[in-house]
């Protein structure tokens, strides 16, 4: 009997299960925070809920991740030095060190100019210590590798650091898309080698002998070493594994999955079984990438949103914070505080339109880092750091230590730039308040909302209510979005649209009519809120709600139950055109491009080699049981001289192996 081990490592909590792969049960499963600057702390944690009789029978591990979608929203990663080949590229994603030199093909693959070596030479030399990856990006590059190839030799020989191309991720047209994902490409591949050292360490601390995989973003399954090769390829594999992890926990083939974590939630849709996929290329910061992923929307609310209750009413807020119940759990001196700020009226009030300028009393701050690189910090927002040294404190513990009024520590300022976390009121605390999450303490949510009920005359019972109808209705709207979305290729709606949306999902009775949505799939939830806030986001949808078993670690199940898949696509295109017959032909790929004597000979040539390079891909994979298949599309139109003939325009060979992960037999 052979086990596999799912990872996933979320932005809150890292997720481990236990799957006995033939059965496709869940043997066990555990559960820890994820610790962002120390992610062996958080993956031993997961998996020190494991027995190591249980981990001995492992004979494969599969990680999955959003730690390179936040890499690439945030800005993170390695320094990165772009050759762009050909011509300029227009992108607000740009590379720490960037040169544009000449060498061009045409849209045959034709070299038109030569490669400038000597101005690639030059740059390399004058970066030499400045970066620690190189993208490497050819205009038309696609249709002709060569150049691309050239500079990443020379790379290799002067500066000795990993140099990826353009032809290696993408073989698709549009220069600046490509090359914005090459320079996210080569700015991962720390980020993703620190959380495989990360992974190995602790499976070398359990003696856990067994082949590492990462899961993509489409919610198959690369082998470690081509992960850190292509590491564009893991954004959203953590959503992506959710999908899966929906799949395999329920059976259902067709459902909409909403991923329920603790700083956004993930929604999508399974269509026969697979995560529906975004062609075109996923987008992440607003920037367009080549990267075939899961079709996901996600969305910044989750169990450690911040509640925020004002004047005004009460807010789901964008920033993410500690939920209190589990923060006082680690620091008990939180429910003392709260203790004496519950029955007292509220020492200040502020109401701004940022979220993270918004402050309750209820909120406690923690020191996460040392300013290690010399971010200029002004007096008071040093001061408010050196008190956080003993401890979480809120902002009126360090006013009346500290003698500075609340708002001038900037705490905001702080917090964007990840030197301090908040702890605070969030869902997570209301679900415990209301008796429907038991696992941490129920009081310090109580207390914090017997504060505001103080402060602001609305009973704790209300305050429970509006915050749970809140989410529940914003979760509605948002599943809706994403299924119109899915439909109709957007989700603006205008005014009479939003109007008749709101008025479906909230169930008012309006003066002259009402309205209700019917969703024609179920909702699958996963992660550990799902069974508190979905059932009544079902109704409201007019459709059925799952919760399956191991619904709190579905991310760890999909990400160790999905297969390993090499796709490449083949393009063919006639050397002549508007010509009606067999008729000669280039063919482009990302293995070269090659002239041929005919098209079918293209094709057959297309469907051979195209079939080797993607079966050698599964293979470095770690795959095994291997089956390759092959799908040819021709494109055709009428000939203008002959009505009763066809002209191809160009024929697209797709040749995929699909295979199961090679397990180490224990």
């Amino acid at each position: 009997m052979t086990y596999g081990l799912g990872i996933d490592t979320g932005g809150t909590y890292t997720d481990a299960a236990v799957m006995d792969i033939e059965a496709g049960e869940v043997m066990a499963s555990h559960k820890s925070p994820t610790t962002h600057e120390d992610l062996t702390v958080g993956i031993r944690g997961a998996i020190e809920g494991l027995s190591d009789e249980m981990l001995a029978k492992v004979g494969v591990v599969s990680l999955s991740s959003t730690l390179a979608t936040n890499s690439v929203v945030e800005g993170r990663g390695c320094r990165v030095g772009l050759v762009a080949i050909g011509h300029d590229f227009n992108s607000k994603y740009h590379a720490n060190e960037e040169v544009v030199i000449n060498g061009r093909h045409d849209l045959w693959g034709r070299e038109t100019e030569p490669l400038d070596e000597a101005a690639a030479e030059k740059f390399l030399r004058a970066i030499r210590g400045k970066v620690d990856g190189v993208a490497i990006s050819g205009y038309l590059g696609i249709r002709n590798p060569k150049h691309e190839i050239r500079i990443r030799e020379m790379a290799y020989e002067i500066l000795g650091v990993r140099a990826v191309c353009g032809h290696e991720l993408s073989s698709t047209l549009g220069f600046d898309d490509r090359t914005t994902t090459c320079i996210m490409n080569a700015r991962l591949i720390p980020v993703i080698d620190e959380l495989i050292i990360a992974m190995k360490q602790v499976m070398a601390e359990r003696s856990i002998r067994a082949p590492l995989m990462v899961v993509k973003g489409d919610g198959s399954m690369m082998g470690e070493s081509e992960a850190s090769i292509r590491p564009i390829e893991t954004i959203l594999s953590g959503p992506a594994s959710s999908l899966i992890g929906a799949r395999k926990l329920t059976g259902i083939d067709d459902a909409i999955v909403v991923d329920i974590g603790g700083t956004t939630t993930d929604i999508g849709i399974l269509r026969d079984g697979r995560p529906d996929i975004v062609e075109y290329g996923a987008v992440l910061g607003g920037m367009r990438t080549h990267v075939k992923a899961a079709d996901i929307s996600t969305v910044g609310l989750g169990g450690d949103s911040h509640i925020v209750i004002l004047d005004s009413g009460i807010r789901i807020s964008t920033v993410r914070c500690i939920p209190l119940c589990f923060a006082a759990r680690k620091w008990p001196d939180i429910k003392k505080t709260l203790q004496g700020i519950a029955t007292k009226g509220p020492m200040f009030r502020s109401e701004f339109k940022e979220d993270s300028r918004n402050y309750q009393e209820t909120d406690f701050f923690i020191r996460l880092k040392n300013n290690k690189q010399n971010m200029e910090l002004s007096v008071e927002e040093k001061m408010f750091l050196d008190f956080l040294d003993n401890g979480p404190h809120t902002l009126a513990q360090a006013s009346r230590f500290l003698q500075v009024h609340p708002l001038g520590f900037k705490s905001g300022h702080l917090e964007n730039i990840g030197l301090v976390q908040r702890i605070g009121l969030t869902p997570t605390d209301i679900l415990c308040a209301s008796g429907d999450y038991t696992e941490f303490d129920p009081e310090p949510a109580r207390l914090a909302i017997r504060h505001f009920s103080l402060a602001y005359g609305i009973p704790e019972e209300k305050i429970i209510s509006i915050t749970k109808k809140l989410v529940t209705e914003k979760m509605a709207t948002e599943i809706m979005g994403k299924v119109l979305d899915s439909e109709i290729g957007s989700r603006e709606l205008g005014d009479a649209g939003e109007h008749l949306l709101k008025t479906a999902v909230t169930r008012e009775q309006r003066r002259d009519y009402s309205c209700a949505i019917r969703l024609n799939k179920p909702i699958i939830g996963i992660g550990a809120p799902a069974g508190a806030y979905l059932p009544e986001v079902s109704r409201r949808l007019g459709t059925d709600f799952i919760l399956p078993k191991y619904s709190h670690v579905g991310n760890a199940v999909g990400a160790v139950t999905g297969g390993i898949i090499e796709r490449e696509e083949i393009l063919i295109k006639p050397n002549v055109e508007n010509m009606v017959g067999d008729i000669p032909c280039t063919v482009f790929a990302k293995f070269g491009r090659f002239v041929k004597d005919s098209i079918s000979e293209g094709i057959e040539f297309a469907r051979k080699h195209g079939t080797e390079y993607v079966r050698d891909l599964a293979l470095k994979d770690g795959a095994e049981d291997i089956v390759v298949s092959d799908d040819v599309r021709v494109s055709k139109i009428r000939a203008k001289n002959m009505p009763s003939e066809f002209v191809v325009i160009d024929v697209t060979v797709t040749v995929t192996a699909a295979g199961k992960p090679k397990m180490f037999e224990t």
